[in-house]
């Protein structure tokens, strides 16, 4: 099952965006929460849950696995995806810009 290319997930976006580098579990939960700048603490729970699903879609691979811990790392098509998404919320904070500028008609 590939990734369909709708909206992301923020857990989803931020799995990908700390995995620009090459991450296991405990760090990568580390570096959620930084890239987040600490809006999104992601527990192990909800991160494997992610990871699975995003290793299935094709966004994510297995870098290593040494039996103790598992490295993933974003694929091509995880980046490309993760570009994708970030042009879209990109679009959507231009398209809200009428909220800064609506004040002058009041």
């Amino acid at each position: 099952m590939a990734y369909n290319g709708g909206p992301m997930t923020e857990a989803m976006y931020y799995v990908l965006l700390a995995l620009m580098h090459p991450n296991h579990g405990y760090q990568l939960m580390q570096a959620i929460t930084e890239v987040s700048n600490g809006r999104l603490i992601m527990g192990p729970g909800t991160l494997y849950g992610v990871l699975s699903r995003m290793q299935k879609d094709g966004l994510i691979s297995l870098a290593e696995d040494d039996g103790r811990r598992k490295t993933y790392q974003i694929t091509l098509e995880g980046e490309r995806a993760l570009r994708m998404e970030f042009s879209r919320l990109k679009a959507m904070i231009q398209d809200g810009s009428i909220l800064e500028t609506g004040d002058e008609n009041e």
